[in-house]
């Protein structure tokens, strides 16, 4: 007996389309969700863009069971993981496993802005604090 899987369609999305969030915990921080399972046929993974103004934040927070690989486009920021604070500047990667203690603060004088991409996306909020705003 042979499983005949369908086949997914790709999706192409441009940064224009979608319309900046701003995610609980997050302060003076938009994202553009690009790639996740509520807006494309993945379950693996959620991708997405975002900037945070200066002195923008995340909450100190851990993820149960997502992976999170951030990608540091420009801006200047600190990145804490677990006791640690860690300048971040373009071209930096910071790979983040399961329950490491993480936060990313813009401390630079322009929008700091990257890449995360988390992997299983279910702990991912997608949730906008402030729609229509």
């Amino acid at each position: 007996m042979s499983t005949v899987e369908s086949k997914l369609e790709a999706r192409v999305v441009k940064l224009e389309e979608l319309s900046w969030i701003e995610a609980p915990g997050h302060h003076g921080a938009l994202s553009k969700l690009l790639v996740n399972p509520e807006n494309s046929p993945t379950k693996y993974f959620d991708f997405r863009i975002s900037t945070y103004t200066p002195r923008g934040h995340v909450e100190a927070h851990t993820h149960a069971v997502t992976e999170q690989v951030y990608y540091i486009l420009s801006g200047k920021g600190v990145m804490i993981l677990d006791d640690r604070r860690i300048v971040v500047e373009p071209h930096t990667s910071i790979f983040i496993p399961p329950n490491v203690i993480h936060a990313i603060e813009n401390t630079g004088l322009e929008d700091l802005v990257f890449v995360v991409v988390s992997a299983p996306p279910s702990e991912m909020s997608r949730v906008d604090t402030k729609p229509g705003a």
